[in-house]
Order: C-alpha cells, then structure tokens, then sequence
C-alpha cells in the first residue's frame, strides 16, 4: 500500500485539532498538501456528535469559539451535538481544512526520522511533525471494584447514555462526583428511582465560574503533567457549582451522596466504611470542607442496596493508546512529563494538542494555536 507523505499531520478534528489545524493555515501550510487532519469520526464535530440530545448550550455547558469564526448565539432549544457539529462543519468549509473521514488511527511509530501513522484499514501517512488532539471521550474510565463481572443488571458510562426514559421504572446508582452526574441525577427524576454514590463529599464550591476560576484549575492541572504525573481529574479540580437547581436537588434528597461501596453484588452494591469523611472504596481516604453539607450522609458499612443499573460518571483518560509504541510516558507512570502545555520532554515531534491542563473548552483553542505555532517552527527548522 501507497505511504502518503506530508510535513504536518493532525489527529483529530475537535476543538484542539481544528485550532491548530487553523493556526497551520495561517501560516502559510496548505492543507491537504503540507498537513492533513484525519478524525474518527462519519462527519464533524469531534466529542460533542456524541452527546445525548438533552445537553444544551446553557448555564453548565459551553465551547469556546474557534479562532477566526465566532459561533452564533446558540438556541438553548437545539441539542448540542446539532449545533456544535454545524458550527464545526462550516468552519472546516470556510477554511477549507479537507479533513479526512472516517480515519482511525491504530499507532503511530518511529520511522527513523519522519513519524509513520498507521490508520486501523491499513492506510499509512509519514509526517515530520503529528499534533496528537484525540481527547479523552473515546477512552472513558470505570474503576475496577470487586464483583463487578458478577452484575446482573445494566452498567453504563457517560457516553452510553441517550435518553432518561430509557430508566423508567427502574432504580439506578449513579457514580461520580463531578457535574456529568448531577444533572444526569436530575434529569432521571420523575423516570427512575436514584441513589446517588461518591467517594468524597460533593464539592459544592462557592467559587464563581468565571475566568479566574479556569486558570486556577489549568494551572492545578499543569503543576501535575509539567511533573511527569497523570493529569488530575475533572472533579478534584472544578467543583461543583452552587446553582439554584442543584440546590434545591439537595433538599429535596435527590443530590445527597450515600458515599462509596466497596463491592457489587449480582442484584446491587455493599457500601463500605467512611474514614476522615470520605468513603474507602475508590480511592484513598481524603477530608473535604463540605461547602453544602446536606449533601454528604453516607450509608452505614455493609449496608445492601439493590439496583437495576450502575451509571458511572466516574471520567475519562487520554485517548493516547496509538502513541504507546513512541513510549512518552514516564517509567512506571501513567502521566507524560510535558516541556510545555503541548510538548512532551520525549520528544517534540509529537505535540499534544488538548492534554492535561488545555483539556478544556477554554484551553483547547489555546493549545491549538500554540501547537500549530510550534509545529511550523520545528518544520522551518528542517
């Protein structure tokens, strides 16, 4: 088979990749001749194509614009995945990007100068320089717990979930303790009977969501992948915000935390023992300053509670498995020490465009931008 050749190439038409593939362009890269973008997915809109029709651009959820198009006010009546898939297909149109799709890259390796990358129906590409802006949504995270092979009912993860109606009538467990699970917690009220289970308290911050708030968590991030560390979770960082909503969720016991179970049983979960004010399953033992204290009343250890389905909202990891043959993380680590926000200390022909503390709607176009600067300066180097 044919090997194509080009001097860019980005995986990945997200909001990172998108940006990046915009920065390229600017300076002067034609795409389709000196880089190319391949994504996964049948048609545009990285991540947000997959998201259940009830997730609207609001309060809780947002994009930041891509650099040289703003978006349109968006209709809070239209799913998300609609208009952010629209949004990203015009600007792909505008700027010409010809991105390649479906394309699923299987690995990328060392060619001994250029980087090859093989996509999964044998097709290969070699580039000197690959912006990796594959995100986290296809590789989705449910920790192991005892027993968990033995359930009889229905598990899922944030990406399986559709519709509320598809849990009429049934008792569900949501897991997690970031913002995915209380608005899914919510939104099944009045469909299905809930329980909800975290490790920690939930963190109810009293802090505003504002711009000051997204560099204190990006440069929480940071601190950990500048360090060769893994980057830190959406929830240990972010909180929770004090909406009306979700405040009164908790009064009406719908957003009050049973703490952690320790294992599953065929029919259900048994909780296990809370130590210093979080619950010993998931994770270490660590104190939370409860911000909405209603929220936190843990079930006694041992006790059984019998449910139909286990919901995880328990996060995502990097989707950076076809980079394991170019052996960037850290010996014994899950994490990559970063040179930079996109640049691995291994080896800076491979920039990650959208990982660890740019793994935002804020941070991705940044990282795009900054990505595609770097990339045309390595080449100019050439």
């Amino acid at each position: 088979m044919t090997v194509q050749e080009v001097r860019a190439l980005i995986i990945g038409a997200g909001q990172a990749g998108l940006a990046a593939a915009h920065e390229l362009r600017r300076r002067g890269f034609r795409p389709g001749t000196d880089f190319v973008v391949l994504d996964a997915n049948e048609g545009p809109g990285g991540a947000w194509r997959h998201r259940w029709d009830s997730l609207t651009l609001g309060k809780a959820h947002g994009i930041a614009d891509l650099p040289g198009l703003a978006m349109d006010r968006p209709d809070p009546a239209v799913p998300a995945s609609r208009l952010v898939s629209a949004y990203y297909g015009a600007y792909e149109e505008l700027f010409e990007l010809a991105v390649v799709r479906p394309a699923r890259v299987s690995r990328v390796s060392d060619a001994s100068g250029p980087l090859e990358v093989t996509l999964a129906d044998g097709r290969t590409w070699r580039a000197d320089v690959v912006l990796n802006a594959t995100g986290t949504w296809t590789n989705p995270y449910v920790p192991y717990v005892p027993g968990i092979a033995d359930f009889r009912g229905k598990q899922l993860h944030t990406v399986d979930y559709h519709r509320a109606e598809d849990f009429d009538g049934q008792k569900v467990l949501v897991v997690g303790g970031g913002l995915s699970a209380v608005q899914f917690l919510l939104e099944l009220e009045g469909h299905a009977s809930t329980v909800w289970a975290t490790r920690r308290p939930p963190n109810f911050t009293s802090r505003e969501f504002d711009s000051g708030w997204g560099l204190a968590v990006e440069d929480a991030v940071r601190e950990r992948t500048f360090g060769g560390e893994a980057p830190a979770s959406v929830v240990r960082t972010t909180g929770i915000p004090q909406l009306p909503d979700y405040l009164a969720g908790v009064e009406r016991g719908v957003l009050v935390s049973r703490g952690m179970f320790d294992r599953i049983t065929p029919g259900g979960v048994v909780f296990g023992e809370v130590v210093d004010g979080a619950a010993r399953g998931l994770g270490p033992s660590r104190s939370e300053t409860l911000q909405v204290p209603a929220s936190w009343d843990p079930w006694p250890a041992g006790h059984e509670e019998d449910v139909d389905v286990i919901f995880w909202n328990t996060g995502f990891r990097p989707a950076l498995r076809h980079l394991a043959p170019l052996k960037l993380h850290e010996p014994g680590s899950r994490g990559i020490r970063m040179f930079d926000e996109v640049t691995p200390a291994k080896d800076p022909r491979v920039l990650l465009v959208g990982y660890g503390s740019t793994a935002s709607t804020v941070g991705a176009t940044r990282a795009g931008r900054l990505a595609g600067r770097k990339a045309a300066r390595f080449l100019e180097g050439l």
